[in-house]
């Protein structure tokens, strides 16, 4: 069950409410979701002869599946047969419209002929697109806000153990439900489109079902695939140390995000009983508070990043003397020189660290974590840019989530709540959660971007979660 702390003593924020995993709603099953033979969409454009599209290595170092769902209720006006026919407009949308400028999309990932790098055919081998329905109503799903691994079956999952040239990079789903409500459920690979290009592009589709006259400029869309700005340097100058990230222990192999040989926590589909997740909440105020304990001038990602860090840290490191690191995009697209050009759809971020002793997280005030934070993404400037693709190409690494280490995603600031696609906005949009204890995800509260909390997704072993839920709320 889920526990309820409320305020304590002087020294603790007011406690908010601390949700397991157990009381996220039903648990979704394949008898739930009856799902249609999938139906490949193709591009009526794709370029002939076929383009190969090179991939950065920030690409390079993203290439696994990411999976968001959106949920949406039949219109106040509208009654359950009104939505009878979104597949139908979302298919066509994607096949006539979409594909046109998004003809990448319909592509596949494959090797250079030396075998040594990933790139984009753009073969059009398609986009596969499944029409579900659902015996269940949107209500019986419970707070749609709240993570559920179960969603799974609201995504189109290609498979586990496809070759590259089988695997689809892009999927979507529409499932219908019993009320007329609906779900539309996507996965991206990260390594063709980060969290803002992704979002722009369901925006782009939702405008298409909307049948809003910006759309029809949709076929003319001038897109910036060319990833060629973010080339590694010949010969490579790294001026920087990248504690962020890590050497695969066999960097001549398939890269490591298709493989699990070097994980030591459970694959991103599966959930261990050996991990507790739980989902914490923090109000506007709460926020509010934690930024005044900063003790200067910080966003509200910079104040809960770093206050999870001092948590966590807390509940997973018991020497003093060990150092603790925490991970975080940073968005470059104005931070290269020049800045990259507006319609970019390749990864524009990259991961900024910040790493302290676990004594000192642990004793100082929230204001050094504060500092800590603030520092890393400053850190990030063109020249340091550029060090990252340099030490990504000669040492092709992955970001360093080991060794107690982890990576925050602030998902909350995607705007996902603003799609609409022709049945009013979507009452809520976010991943399909991991059983990884790796990465920790901020998520919206379904309070909207005016008034809305923040909630915090994590994974821990179960005695270390025991502890952070002491911590977390701890000043």
């Amino acid at each position: 069950m889920g526990y309820n702390y409320w305020a304590g003593e002087s020294r603790q924020l007011a406690r908010p409410l601390v949700i397991g995993m157990e009381t996220t709603g039903i648990c979704l099953t394949d008898q739930d979701v009856i799902k249609q033979e999938p139906v490949n969409l193709f591009s009526p454009s794709n370029p002939t002869p076929m383009e190969t599209i090179f991939l950065s290595n920030i690409d390079q170092a993203v290439v696994f599946p990411v999976e968001t769902v959106f949920f949406f209720q039949v219109p106040p006006a509208g009654n359950a047969s009104s939505t009878a026919g979104i597949s139908e407009v979302v298919t066509k949308a994607v096949a006539e419209e979409l594909l046109v400028p998004y003809y990448f999309m319909a592509g596949r990932l494959g090797f250079d002929r030396g075998g040594k790098r990933l790139e984009l055919l753009c073969n059009n081998g398609g986009v596969p697109f499944v029409s579900a329905v659902s015996g269940l109503s949107l209500k019986d799903l419970g707070d749609l806000s709240l993570p559920n691994s179960s969603f799974h079956w609201l995504v189109h999952r290609p498979g586990l153990y496809k070759s590259l040239a089988q695997t689809p990079i892009f999927t979507i789903q529409v499932t219908r439900f019993e009320c007329g409500g609906f779900a539309l459920g996507f996965m991206t690979n990260h390594s063709i489109l980060d969290g803002k290009s992704a979002s722009e592009m369901f925006h782009k589709l939702a405008s298409i079902c909307r049948g809003e006259e910006e759309a029809l400029k949709l076929k003319t869309l001038a897109l910036h695939n060319d990833r060629t700005p973010l080339r590694a340097r010949n010969p490579p100058l790294i001026k920087f140390p990248h504690e962020e990230y890590i050497q695969p222990q066999n960097p001549s192999s398939l890269p490591t995000s298709f493989t699990s040989q070097n994980r030591t926590s459970p694959s991103p589909l599966i959930f261990s009983k050996m991990y507790d997740h739980r989902l914490f909440h923090f109000t506007p105020s709460e926020l509010t508070s934690l930024k005044q304990k900063a003790a200067a001038k910080c966003s509200t990602f910079e104040a809960i990043v770093a206050h999870i860090w001092k948590a966590r840290t807390k509940a997973v490191f018991p020497n003093p003397d060990d150092f603790s690191t925490v991970l975080f995009a940073v968005d470059i697209r104005s931070k290269t020189s020049p800045p990259l050009p507006s319609g970019f759809v390749g990864n524009a971020v990259t991961t900024a660290f910040a790493s302290a002793k676990v004594g000192d997280l642990a004793e100082k005030p929230l204001a050094f974590c504060v500092e800590k934070v603030k520092e890393a993404r400053d850190r990030v400037t063109d020249e340091y840019v550029r060090s990252v693709v340099d030490w990504l190409e000669v040492y092709k690494g992955i970001p360093a989530t080991c060794n107690g280490n982890f990576y925050v995603s602030a998902w909350w600031k995607l705007g996902f709540g603003e799609l609409d696609f022709g049945f009013g906005k979507a009452v809520h949009g976010g991943p399909v959660v991991s059983g990884n204890d790796e990465f920790v995800l901020l998520l919206g509260d379904g309070g909207g971007e005016n008034g809305g909390g923040v909630n915090v997704w994590l994974g821990l072993e179960r005695e270390k979660m025991k502890k952070f839920m002491v911590y977390v709320y701890e000043m």
